[in-house]
């Protein structure tokens, strides 16, 4: 029986009732500081600076309460969202002149992030750490000095030996593409600390190596845009801009308006940070090189295109291109953020869109992201602004066809894959007139073959007819030939072939639905041609008639659709292994493989993909068959490359999958040797179980 009083379960209850109610509260005002914070500065009906000044007073009085809450939502604004970076630091200015306390507290949560950004290899966070507590000294939250020492520093990266280069470009390529937010301010404050600054950069680049720069290059002249490596783009845009007495254009600064607040602040000094040392296993970003692809003259209307060393270049593309990062995976989201940009009433947009679109989709070696998240969202950019976009994409493509000559070879195969998915998205609608004039070159020059390959992969987006129906007659010439299998056994000549009979029981069979062993019951029929009269030869070699006669008729009879043909291999797949167990014996194998659909590109690819998947044929194998002279006149098609290319994508991934089993086994046979130490010093008459199953090091290979 319950012997408690009725008023203490009523006052226990009211108590839980009250915690949750409280704790139900804090969450409510903390979502709402979250929302407040996050949407400072977009747009409304009042300015960015009346809205700091109300933010301001809110988070005043409840710092005492959610103090720990506010630090964490504006570190992470200031990383998450650098395009607002001056819009926070006026913030925390703000915050910094009504209470000194918390302004220290934010400077060393922010400079705790930065040395964990660094340690953990987060470059762009770091990056954006460091330009956000540079922006501060803007807001008069840190000392000029003391930013200038942490600069020093990581220009003292430059300087260490037997470390990557890539290493010591990181940190240079952080500390000059803060500059442009605090270089003013360091001039007006400390000029000859900022010019030594800029001194010791000057002499790392001009002894810094660039042998990846040719690698990395989208064409092969420099005619008519430079194709400049990134920090010496870079570098020359800072020294345009301190020519300039460090006076740019585009970044907004709404601390300005608060300056006779911001000033009267005690600043805060930042601490000692050195950069840790390299790691081997540390991956640094990797170089690459500065796309161009317009210049003023080629937007005669509206405003200008900022030159190429221009420091608001920079700053645009580098805004666009976190715009891409952040909104790859939703297309319309990034389409419709693109052309949200901020400053698009002083830049030509729809161009510095394109170009930024392309640089990411020419990026060498492979591109950020898969192509299609490129095309998808010039789709949906076409969509948004069809007025303007579309023309301007249109121009794009006509430079770039006519400057095809000097295309990177990777750079030709992305445009021609890009290409036909956006015309297969508006209808198959060009120009082709225009491009008349390449029908006089040579079938192999990069123009026609340009066209050609399109229309092959146009095929594989549409069907035979309609390319034919989209092209002028002139293309004739350039136009695929209809995919359709060429089996040799039933052609006009079939009958004086060796296996012609063998192969019409094979067709019977296959469509009576018999087995994998009754198919090498009616291949046994066939004479090796191969045989030779030393006995002991004959059963090493292998029967190519037997590996012809089955691999064209199955493939043939299941040429209808790639499920038909898959199912017939999936079928027969002992067949193939019993027929193909030696190097030889799968080069066949292929070489019937493109006999018979040499004429359909895509489904050679598809059809040695699944023999790569079921282990029909090796990786190695499919390289020498690439690379045969029966294939010379397929050298410069793509289908082959990219069969190749996902060769050796297969080789990688199961080279990673060995080389993780081997580590791991070596992991465990190690733990079990220290533990069979261990229980032998401490039982050394005792003989484990456990030990009969330890892993041996042959065990390993």
């Amino acid at each position: 029986m319950n012997r408690r009083r009725a008023h203490d379960d009523d006052e226990s209850y009211d108590r839980q009732n009250r915690k949750r109610r409280k704790v139900s509260e804090n969450q409510e005002i903390e979502d709402r500081l979250e929302s407040l914070i996050l949407r400072v500065g977009e747009k409304s009906t009042s300015s960015v600076e009346s809205n700091l000044e109300g933010l301001v007073s809110v988070l005043e009085a409840d710092l005492g309460t959610f103090r720990a809450k506010i630090l964490r939502i504006l570190s992470d604004c200031a990383v998450k969202m650098p395009e607002k970076c001056t819009i926070y630091t006026t913030l925390v200015g703000l915050l910094n002149a009504k209470n000194y306390k918390f302004g220290g507290e934010f400077v060393d949560h922010m400079v705790k992030s930065f040395k964990e950004s660094l340690k953990f290899c987060r470059w762009n966070a770091a990056r954006y750490t460091l330009r956000f507590l540079a922006d501060l000294v803007n807001c008069h939250v840190i000392s000029a000095s003391t930013l200038l020492q942490v600069l020093d520093s990581m220009v003292d990266v430059s300087n260490e030996e037997n470390v990557p280069q890539i290493r010591r470009d990181w940190y240079v390529f952080a500390v000059l593409s803060t500059l442009p937010w605090v270089g003013r301010d360091l001039y007006e404050k400390k000029e000859s600390a900022l010019e030594n600054l800029i001194v010791r950069i000057e002499v790392f680049l001009n002894k810094r190596t660039k042998k990846h720069h040719n690698a990395l290059r989208v064409w092969t002249v420099d005619a008519p845009h430079p194709q400049e490596e990134y920090l010496d783009c870079l570098w020359a845009q800072i020294r345009k801009l301190r020519a300039d007495n460090w006076a740019e254009k585009h970044i907004p600064r709404p601390y300005l308006a608060f300056d006779s607040i911001l000033c009267e602040a005690l600043q805060h000094n930042l601490p000692v940070i050195t950069p840790p040392p390299h790691i081997d296993s540390y991956e640094y970003p990797m170089p690459w090189v500065v796309y161009r692809m317009f210049d003023y003259t080629d937007c005669p209307d509206g405003p200008n295109l900022p030159g190429a060393h221009s420091i608001e270049r920079f700053l645009i593309e580098e805004h666009l291109h976190h715009i891409i990062y952040s909104h790859n995976l939703e297309r319309k989201d990034c389409a419709t953020q693109l052309m949200s940009f901020p400053y698009k009433s002083k830049i030509p947009l729809e161009y510095c869109i394109v170009e930024v679109i392309f640089s990411e989709l020419f990026h060498m070696p492979i591109p950020r992201y898969l192509e299609i998240v490129y095309g998808s969202i010039l789709i949906e950019l076409c969509k948004l602004q069809p007025a303007t976009l579309p023309q301007v994409l249109a121009q794009a493509t006509e430079i770039l066809f006519m400057r095809i000559d000097s295309m990177n070879t990777s750079c030709f195969d992305r445009f021609v894959n890009w290409f036909s998915y956006h015309l297969s998205n508006f209808k198959f609608t060009w120009s082709w007139d225009e491009w008349d004039s390449c029908l006089l070159l040579d079938a192999e020059h990069p123009r026609p073959k340009f066209i050609q390959e399109v229309l092959m992969k146009c095929l594989r987006l549409s069907y035979h007819q309609r390319i034919v129906e989209m092209m002028p007659e002139t293309y004739s010439k350039l136009i695929p030939v209809l995919a359709q299998p060429t089996y040799k056994y039933s052609s006009e000549n079939a009958s004086n072939l060796p296996g012609t009979q063998v192969a019409l029981q094979l067709i019977l069979a296959i469509r009576q639905k018999c087995s994998p062993e009754e198919v090498i019951n009616v291949l046994k029929e066939l004479p090796n041609p191969n045989d030779s009269a030393d006995a002991d030869c004959v059963e090493e070699s292998f029967n190519p008639l037997k590996i012809d006669v089955f691999v064209q008729t199955l493939l043939n009879l299941g040429s209808k659709s790639f499920s038909h043909t898959f199912a017939a291999i999936s079928k027969f797949h002992t067949v193939f292994r019993t027929l193909a167990d030696t190097e030889e014996s799968q080069i066949c194998v292929l070489h019937n493989v493109f006999e018979l659909w040499r004429n359909h590109q895509q489904m050679m690819v598809v059809i040695i993909d699944k023999l790569l998947k079921l282990q029909i044929v090796d990786c190695s194998v499919v390289a020498t068959w690439i690379f045969s002279k029966e294939m010379t006149s397929e050298f410069t098609k793509m289908y082959l490359w990219e069969i190749l290319h996902l060769t050796i994508k297969k080789m990688n991934k199961h080279v990673v999958k060995l080389s993780t089993d081997l580590t791991e086994a070596k992991e465990k046979l190690s733990k079990e040797d220290s533990s069979s130490s261990e229980d032998e010093d401490e039982q050394p008459n005792k003989i484990k179980a456990d030990n009969v199953d330890k892993p041996t090091e042959e065990v390993n290979y």
